[in-house]
Order: C-alpha cells, then sequence, then structure tokens
C-alpha cells in the first residue's frame, strides 16, 4: 500500500509541476497572458508541497527518483497537451528513468 501510495504521489506531483511548467509556457512564449503563467506559478509551488508528503524521508533520493516520473510524464504531458510524438529513442529513455526510478524509491534496503 505504501508503494501505491508513493507513486500516486509522484503522478500527482508530476501532474503539478509539469503542467505548472507548461501554464508558464503557454503564458509566456505563447503570449496567452499573466493569468496562465500565475496559476502555473501556484502550481509549481503546489509541486513543491507534494514532494514532501512522501514517506521517504529523504530529500535527495525523493526528488532523484522524481526526476524519473518527470521525464516520462513530461512525454506523456507533450503527446497529450501539444501532439508531440515520441520516437522509440524517446520512449526507451523514458522507460529507462522510470526503472531508475523504481530502483531508487522500492529496492530492498537493509536500514
Amino acid at each position: 500500500m505504501l508503494i501505491a501510495r508513493s507513486i500516486a504521489l509522484f503522478v500527482v506531483a508530476a501532474l503539478f509541476e509539469i503542467g505548472g511548467a507548461w501554464l508558464v509556457w503557454q503564458g509566456v512564449r505563447e503570449h496567452k497572458g499573466w493569468i496562465w503563467v500565475g496559476a502555473g506559478v501556484i502550481a509549481l509551488g503546489l509541486y513543491g508541497f507534494v514532494a514532501t508528503l512522501q514517506s521517504d524521508g529523504n530529500f535527495g533520493r525523493i526528488l532523484a527518483a522524481y526526476g524519473g516520473v518527470f521525464v516520462a510524464g513530461s512525454i506523456a504531458w507533450g503527446m497529450v497537451a501539444d501532439g508531440y510524438r515520441p520516437d522509440r529513442y524517446d520512449i526507451i529513455g523514458a522507460v529507462i528513468c522510470l526503472i531508475g526510478m523504481g530502483v531508487l524509491m522500492y529496492a530492498p534496503r537493509s536500514h
């Protein structure tokens, strides 16, 4: 159950961080306005809060593991929001990152 909760928190964090960055991008680069930018900044702040809810107390491990979720989530977000079509190397890289996230977070440890 702890692993399912941890994965769910990573997914929520990714939605806030990637979505927040996307909103800022839309506001600035696509000239959609400061409301988009402000919403993005709020979402990025919520990302930081959600990351603190992980049961593991090691900041470095959590953020390193989250990197794998961020890579895969960013590609998925690009596909859904922007019509991005990843090539096989994008997919292979994202899978490698997710495997690394799994090893970092859920490998059995002696302590």
